[in-house]
């Protein structure tokens, strides 16, 4: 049986569309890594799809502006990031430790 997670934090329908766009960005920009990956066809499809996901995390932020929300809560979406398995997925954009690939 798996462990339960901790709830999300309570989040705005626009806050909730950033951190998921955000996560899908970083887990793309893992799969570009050359640090860790050796496929190159690979790499190319996740850096078409990074383009429409950019884009869609831009309309996130954007979104975000117009409806009067202009102040990042950190301490909450970093909270959501964590139950959300975001160090994990933000780690594999960083290069591996020597001898790690």
């Amino acid at each position: 049986m798996l462990p339960e997670l901790p709830p999300l934090p309570a989040l705005t329908r626009a806050e909730g569309e950033l951190i998921d766009r955000y996560l899908e960005t970083i887990d793309l920009l893992g799969r570009i890594n050359p640090g860790r990956h050796r496929d190159t066809y690979g790499g190319l499809r996740a850096a078409q799809a990074l383009v429409r996901k950019a884009a869609e995390l831009r309309d996130a932020l954007a979104l975000m502006h117009r409806r009067g929300e202009t102040e990042l809560h950190g301490d909450t979406l970093a909270r959501a990031l964590r139950v959300l398995d975001g160090e994990r997925r933000a780690a594999r954009v960083a290069l591996p430790p020597d001898g790690v690939g």
